[in-house]
């Protein structure tokens, strides 16, 4: 780092460059040295793969955005542009908080030790932007829309461009700045627990949408007619349709006018306009010149507004802002003597669980950190809006209707990956906490028994909620399916667990409370992980598949039974070899999960 020393020119002065190439050669020496190591070498391969699996997903949605671009550009459908917009828009922001804990980010923070002008740091927190997930998938959708339009439409290419330019640096820019003042929010144990319980809040209110989804698909969705349907029945089926419909559209069609003009100046729907106004341009050389030019320089607007957020966040930092979850001095005096007393009563059995054990505290221990952790706590309750959205594809409305017979455990399936982080990485959130586990008395492997049971009982709740979900949403499935669907799920715990505790020991990283962004991650760790998961998951649709072949759904639950035994004695004989696992690698633990950002 002996280049990041201060200097004029500004943020592309020549100073600047220097400290740009230091910084790069910095990035290069931490690869380099990185594959030195097997865990290095193991990075490598997961990222590469990841990389791989990013770049099919990336291009099949930008080569699906420019053939909706094209049909939509050929067929002159302009007033539909703005939901292909919005598409992209969607997938730009949300996915960085799906993938943020499974990326290894590199914290920029570390500049601010250097004399290195606010300049340079802001350009270089936009750029290290550039190769996250989102963006990537983003920038190959806009460049997926440029392409279908321009075959379409080749004198549209340059505004197009234009458009797309300054709607790629939005979105840039604000997905940014959201997860910089998230993590400002997140600093504070005060604001963390606000944003988690907001967090909480907002998934049991989707959950509202069941009856008006389910009823409106019932609406729309009526039973078929058969075959022999008379004339006079078909033609009273067609009254009903027709009157629903206009039913619909004197209830809603205000809503949904209104909705439209709101969006037409947001980013999304503005650079839609734009080019539909070029077009009415080129068609009516008569309406002006300038017409388009408006909805761009309000898009311009947006793209000034998204940058000042993200530098009045990051001249904060720059300035030295340093937020933790220490107690001001006053706090922590008024509260020194209620923290005597709460230990007091804890060792009378006063705890939350009521124990006095090593088992009994790990677990109060693992409650209090979860729900003062908001990554972890999105990680289970995020796929439960996944159960919400999923079991839709299997509702069929009308008397005759038939649900799937396998809905319900397809439906857990991803209730059950939410809680992928907390059963491969159950020792991240130690922090500098894991050298007492190493200095007390107490085994590694009751440590993680504690954790396995306390993650036992969370994953029971969550697809016990997931599953009345399922069931009030889907209907009653025969009692064999859910009986086998609880087979499975005896088969999957302890498998995952087992897994998860060698992957917590062997390749750990830190997960940090106070940020959704710019944790550490380790890919080796996400990608083993969901390759276990993806072999559970295919035993399961495989033992499935054949009792429904069979016409035997009764014959899944000995199978999964016989499974589950067979996963329990491996999770039990992992257990007893937790200690020499954990003392063999105690350095790498403490180094890895003590490691200062």
């Amino acid at each position: 780092m002996a280049g990041i020393v201060d200097a004029g020119g500004g943020m592309l002065g020549a100073q600047a460059r220097v400290q740009y190439a230091a910084l790069a050669r910095l990035r290069w020496q931490m690869f380099t040295n990185g594959l030195r190591s097997n865990k290095g070498a193991l990075e490598l391969g997961a990222r590469t793969v990841s990389f791989v699996f990013y770049a099919v997903g990336g291009l099949a949605f930008g080569v699906g955005a420019g053939a909706a671009a094209f049909l939509l550009a050929s067929g002159e459908q302009w007033k539909y542009l703005p939901i292909l917009f919005w598409a992209v828009f969607f997938a730009w922001q949300i996915i960085p908080v799906m993938l943020a804990s499974f990326q290894e980010q590199f914290d920029l923070g570390i500049l601010l030790r250097f004399p290195v002008r606010f300049g340079s740091y802001f350009l270089l927190y936009v750029v290290f932007g550039l190769v996250d997930v989102s963006t990537i998938l983003g920038g190959l959708g806009c460049l997926g829309i440029l392409v279908g339009i321009t075959a379409a439409r080749p004198e549209l290419f340059a505004w197009t461009a234009l458009g797309l330019a300054l709607f790629a640096a939005f979105n840039i820019l604000l997905v940014r700045a959201i997860f910089a003042w998230i993590d400002r929010w997140l600093a504070q144990r005060k604001t963390r627990e606000i944003l988690g319980a907001v967090f909480m809040v907002l998934i049991l209110s989707l959950q509202l949408l069941n009856p008006a989804l389910h009823r409106q698909r019932h609406e729309e969705n009526s039973a078929p007619l058969g075959r022999n349907a008379t004339k006079e029945q078909a033609q009273q089926k067609n009254q009903e349709y027709q009157r629903t419909k206009a039913e619909f559209k004197a209830r809603y069609g205000p809503w949904l006018g209104t909705a439209n003009e709101v969006q037409q100046w947001l980013p999304p729907g503005l650079a839609a306009r734009a080019l539909q106004q070029r077009v009415e341009q080129q068609a009516e050389p008569a309406s002006g010149p300038g017409l388009g030019f408006e909805s761009l320089a309000v898009l311009g607007l947006y793209v000034l507004g998204a940058g000042g957020a993200l530098a009045a966040r990051l001249r904060a930092e720059y300035r030295g802002e340093s937020l933790g979850v220490a107690p001001s001095r006053k706090k922590a005096a008024a509260s020194q003597s209620k923290a005597v007393q709460d230990k007091t009563a804890r060792r009378e059995g006063g705890g939350l669980l009521d124990g006095s054990g090593p088992i009994a505290a790990v677990m109060e221990k693992e409650l209090r950190t979860l729900f003062r952790t908001l990554p972890l706590l999105y990680s289970v309750g995020a796929p439960l809006l996944l159960v919400l959205i999923f079991s839709g594809v299997f509702i069929r409305s009308g008397p005759r209707a038939h649900i799937f017979p396998l809905a319900l455990p397809l439906c857990l399936v991803y209730a059950q990956l939410g809680f992928t982080r907390l059963f491969y990485n159950n020792l991240g959130a130690e922090g500098t906490g894991i050298q007492l586990y190493f200095l007390s008395p107490t085994p590694i492997r009751t440590v993680l028994l504690a954790k396995n049971l306390f993650h036992s009982v969370m994953f029971g709740l969550t697809i016990l909620i997931a599953g009345t979900l399922a069931i009030l949403r889907l209907g009653q499935p025969e009692g064999v399916v859910v009986a086998g669907t609880v087979a499975w799920l005896l088969f999957s715990l302890p498998s995952n667990l087992a897994a998860g505790n060698v992957f917590s020991l062997t390749m750990p990283y830190r997960v940090n409370p106070g940020r959704i962004t710019r944790q550490g991650g380790s890919q080796a760790n996400a990608l083993g992980a969901l390759l276990v998961q993806a072999l559970v998951m295919g035993v399961g649709a495989a033992v499935f598949g054949l009792s429904w072949y069979l016409h035997k759904m009764w014959l899944a639950v000995p199978i999964f039974l016989a499974l589950a035994v067979g996963a329990v004695i491996v999770w039990v004989r992992m257990l007893r070899n937790a200690d020499a696992m954990a003392n063999q690698r105690r350095d790498s633990l403490i180094a890895t999960l003590m490691k200062t950002e």
